[in-house]
């Protein structure tokens, strides 16, 4: 079962698409974070969602906000995505042990062994404000986003 509204986020540490070690407690405090899982890089979908993050970026990702996407691929795969792809915000590797933080947010797909498309928007103090979570093939609204974000 997937977080919810009002929980607190669980804390995950997991490497970038650079080699470099995230922590969600690292922005408690400072920043309110949009964290999104996504199934594979390099897919349709997954690709057409982190493009328009990319393109829309100062709304996700500026003095009060920082966005992570986190996939099941490996730190490798998320760094020739992320370069292929110019994306300039933190690819997170769940890889290994594979799909622990996924598990934790409970958007695993046990049987496909991927995240989900879930969203999770965490407040200063690490809370849960808004979460959608949606299928493998289902698109998210980013405009969602800004709305939620706005309501902080």
């Amino acid at each position: 079962m997937a977080i919810e509204v009002g929980d607190k986020a669980p804390d995950f540490e997991l490497k970038d698409n650079h080699g470099a070690t995230v922590r969600l407690s690292d922005f408690r405090g400072e920043k309110a974070v949009v964290l999104l899982f996504y199934p594979f890089a390099f897919t349709g979908v997954c690709t057409g969602e982190l493009c328009e993050l990319r393109d829309q970026l100062p709304r996700f990702q500026n003095d009060d906000v920082q966005l992570l996407a986190v996939s099941n691929d490996s730190v490798p795969t998320l760094r020739v995505f992320g370069e292929q792809e110019a994306l300039e915000y933190p690819l997170l590797s769940d890889f290994w042990p594979h799909g622990e933080t996924s598990r934790a947010y409970g958007v695993f797909d046990e049987e496909k062994g991927c995240a989900v498309r879930g969203t999770f928007i965490i407040d200063k103090d690490g809370v849960v404000r808004w979460t959608v979570v949606n299928g493998l093939p289902d698109a998210r609204d980013l405009n969602e986003y800004v709305r939620a974000l706005d309501s902080l």
